[in-house]
Order: C-alpha cells, then sequence, then structure tokens
C-alpha cells in the first residue's frame, strides 16, 4: 500500500515537473505569437494597403513585395504557436476541467483555421503582381479592384469568424480563474478578451457601421501578463498537484 502511495506521488510529481516546462513553453510561443501576428496581421496591412484606393495599394505592395510576403510568413509563425497553444493549455488546465479544457482546444483550432482561410485572401494579390500572361485580359484600373477586393475579404474574413478564438478564450479564462494554480486577475482579463472577440465578431456581422478595431485591443493587457507570468513564474505546483490527485472531469 505504501509502494503505491509513493509510487503514485513520485508520478504526480514528475507530471509537476513537465507543466512547469508546458507553462514555460506556453509562454514562448504566445510571445512569438505576438510578434508575429503583430507584424504580420497589424504593422504591415496598416503600412501598405490604403482603404479607399486601390491603385495606391497595388503599387505599395509593388514597392514592397518583399515585406508583403514577409507580413505573411509571420502569419504561418502565428499559426503554428496557436496550434500547439492549443495543446498546451488543454494540458495546462485538464485538471480543472477536462472537457471544458478540450472544447477550448477544439474552438482554439477552429479559430486559427478559420483565419488561415482568410489569409489566403490576404497572399492571393502575389498572383497578380506576377504578371502572367492570362492577366492581359484584365485593365491595369481592373487589375488594381481585384487586389484591393481580395484584401478588404482577407480583412472581412479576420473577424466574422473571431467568435471561436473568443470563445475559446473565455473558457480558458473560467478554468484559470477556477484552477487555484493560476491568479484570479489573469482569469478575470483573458476572459475579457475572449468576450471582446465575440461581441467584435457579432457587431461586424449584425452592426458594421459600430465596429471598431480598439475592441481587439482588450486581448493586449492580458496577453501580455499572461506570456510574463508563464515565462516566470509557470504554475503554483503545490495547487496544481492538489488538483491532479483529485482526479476533476
Amino acid at each position: 500500500m505504501n509502494t503505491d502511495a509513493t509510487d503514485g506521488s513520485l508520478l504526480i510529481r514528475r507530471r509537476a515537473l513537465s507543466v512547469q516546462t508546458y507553462a514555460k513553453v506556453a509562454g514562448i510561443l504566445m510571445l512569438l505569437s505576438f510578434i508575429g501576428g503583430g507584424f504580420g496581421e497589424a504593422y504591415v496591412p496598416s503600412k501598405l494597403i490604403v482603404a479607399t484606393d486601390a491603385a495606391a495599394t497595388m503599387e505599395n505592395l509593388k514597392l514592397s513585395e518583399i515585406m508583403f510576403r514577409l507580413g505573411f510568413a509571420g502569419y504561418v509563425v502565428e499559426a503554428c504557436c496557436d496550434v500547439t497553444l492549443a495543446l498546451i493549455f488543454y494540458v495546462l488546465l485538464k485538471p480543472v476541467h477536462r472537457y471544458v479544457s478540450l472544447l477550448a482546444a477544439f474552438l482554439g483550432l477552429i479559430g486559427t483555421a478559420t483565419f488561415a482561410a482568410a489569409e489566403l485572401f490576404y497572399f492571393a494579390p502575389t498572383l497578380l503582381l506576377g504578371g502572367g500572361g492570362y492577366l492581359k485580359s484584365f485593365s491595369p484600373d481592373q487589375l488594381n479592384t481585384l487586389a484591393l477586393l481580395s484584401l478588404n475579404l482577407f480583412g472581412l474574413g479576420a473577424v466574422i469568424f473571431t467568435v471561436f478564438y473568443g470563445l475559446g478564450w473565455v473558457l480558458r479564462g473560467y478554468l484559470m480563474f477556477q484552477s487555484g494554480y493560476f491568479p484570479k486577475f489573469l482569469g478575470v482579463l483573458m476572459t475579457v478578451a475572449g468576450l471582446a472577440f465575440i461581441v467584435s465578431n457579432f457587431t461586424a456581422v449584425l452592426a458594421p457601421q459600430y465596429q471598431s478595431g480598439w475592441l481587439l485591443a482588450l486581448m493586449i493587457p492580458g496577453s501580455f501578463l499572461l506570456t510574463v507570468w508563464l515565462l516566470f513564474k509557470g504554475v503554483d505546483l503545490p495547487r496544481w498537484e492538489e488538483k491532479m490527485a483529485g482526479g476533476t472531469l
């Protein structure tokens, strides 16, 4: 009996050590995701896309094609990080409630997949920049319009499915709040961030005239603090071990 209890205790402690590694890896991935996404989804589009001027947008793409392509590469980095983070947060939060944590992972993966579909429209103008022979039937003005239309479709696709991403973070925020091994304020901040994505999604669909990018900025404080916490603090190991030993669903 004592041997079994000792073996069980050692197993939990090994898991605890590995979970701190998961936490640090999650912090690194969140940092990379923030940098890649900030560059590819915010900085590059703000520099190259002129919302009301197709000709100016196309000229910017021609002059800064490398930056444009780097913006897409930044998104690819972010997407790879987000897919991995879906798994890591499932592992970190499953002691609170396995099925809720699993649902949050699924929602996160769907959010990444739908955004990846939108990114196709971001990258499509590179076909127009190539100047293939089959494009000769289009006038320069038509090509410019097609490029801007594709980029506008990217912008639309990027916001109309953020509900999945938002719901995933609402659930993770709830689990963090309930965990006892993450600070409650992180749970609150990430829940608020997730709600902001949900509100932004439905505003874009139901009342586009009131849509504002500032809603999504609510993700920044929580993401930054969570990244720092994961890198330098990780999880409260005694509380994590207690949750694991409790065997919650």
